[in-house]
């Protein structure tokens, strides 16, 4: 996720979404990394923050993400999801309903089957699915399940995703 945040050089005009599988910790300097890698404004979502293009939220550990068709995003304890909390389903299926086919969700390395039915789920709204090409992934897991068992529309290595989200800008 480093190699992505720091080759993101352009200021972003989309919001983007980082959910990661981690420890419950009160240490939340996930994000505060994440600003030192990047020129773009970094912060980690707490519960009914409003949604901001431009920005880069990362979610907190132990929290389901959702975002809320009012623009803002709700954290949620509810069980774990592949054995994850937060869980890229989760997220990727509320930002599915939300946005419909403005949604792009991308899925990099892991070791379990969460994002595979999230990303079915963007996909089934008319947004846009990418994995990792999972022989770049550290964890192959995770892009691999999703190759298997969902559409996706590109498979691209972290300087693809990076660029990939350059002109997005």
């Amino acid at each position: 996720m480093n190699e992505i945040i720091s080759a993101v050089t352009e200021a972003i005009g989309f919001t983007l979404i980082i959910v990661l599988h981690r420890k419950n910790s009160v240490d939340s300097s996930l994000a505060d990394l994440f600003s030192m890698k990047t020129s773009i404004p970094v912060s980690e979502v707490e519960d009914k923050d409003p949604i901001q293009s431009g920005k880069i939220y990362v979610a907190p550990a132990d929290y389901h993400l959702l975002v809320e068709e009012e623009n803002i995003f709700a954290l949620d304890a509810s069980e774990k999801i592949n054995y994850s909390r937060p869980s890229l389903d989760v997220t990727y299926e509320s930002v599915a309903e939300v946005f419909g086919p403005s949604a792009i969700g991308i899925l990099l390395s892991g070791a379990n089957a969460d994002g595979t039915d999230g990303l079915r789920i963007i996909k089934k709204a008319g947004g846009l699915t990418i994995v990792q090409d999972p022989a770049t992934a550290q964890t192959p897991f995770m892009p691999h399940h999703a190759l298997q068992h969902a559409q996706i529309d590109f498979v691209f290595s972290v300087e693809e995703i990076a660029r990939f989200l350059n002109h997005l800008s």
